[in-house]
């Protein structure tokens, strides 16, 4: 399969595509992840990122793209983020820890569980673009960016969706906000607004 073919073959969605990029690049990738993280799991869950990718972004090719030397921008690309995310994560440990000792400290166990279901009864009745965006962002941890080109809409209309969902959550929990949507959704790759 000559590279016009491929892809073509990869914007029209045809799998046939899609199993020569994987059996073509896949063990390659692999072991230039594997030089930069020293970790084969790691190395394993980069190259299916930038495969999942490269499928996402597939309608935007130009038929003179070049394959090989995207995915390996792409891998490198995709540890500095894993790499960022890890000294990220770090810190957002230490800072949310010591939230949640300060709201244990301050508030008994039944407390953070009322706050936890007002939250919850909040997001519910969010308007439902506002819910879906907030949602989008929290659970899902997609970027703005991501979740304006998922629903899309204009970057402008997640913000102001964002903004919406955090003053209603302001005015039921206050400053104990962060750590309650903490406790509910976790951490993901960016800090919360």
């Amino acid at each position: 399969m000559n590279n016009i073919e491929f892809i073509c073959g990869l914007k029209k969605g045809e799998s046939k595509a899609y199993s020569f990029l994987v059996d073509t690049y896949h063990n390659m990738l692999c072991t230039y992840a594997f030089e930069l993280t020293n970790d084969g799991d790691l190395a394993k869950d980069i190259v299916q990122n930038v495969f999942i990718n490269i499928w996402r972004i597939r309608l935007k090719l130009k038929d003179d793209f070049v394959v090989k030397s995207y995915l390996y921008r792409s891998v490198y690309n995709e540890f500095l983020n894993q790499e960022r995310n890890r000294k990220l994560v770090v810190q957002l440990d230490k800072k949310y820890i010591d939230a949640l000792n300060q709201v244990v400290e301050e508030d008994n166990e039944k407390s953070i569980e009322r706050l936890m279901i007002l939250v919850k009864r909040e997001i519910e009745n969010l308007p439902p673009k506002c819910k879906r965006t907030f949602l989008l962002s929290k659970r899902e941890g997609l970027s703005n960016i991501e979740i304006a080109d998922y629903l899309n809409v204009s970057i402008k209309s997640v913000e102001a969706h964002m903004t919406k969902a955090f003053s209603t959550l302001r005015k039921t929990v206050g400053d104990k906000m962060h750590t309650i949507l903490f406790l509910l959704f976790g951490m993901h790759r960016k800090t919360m607004t």
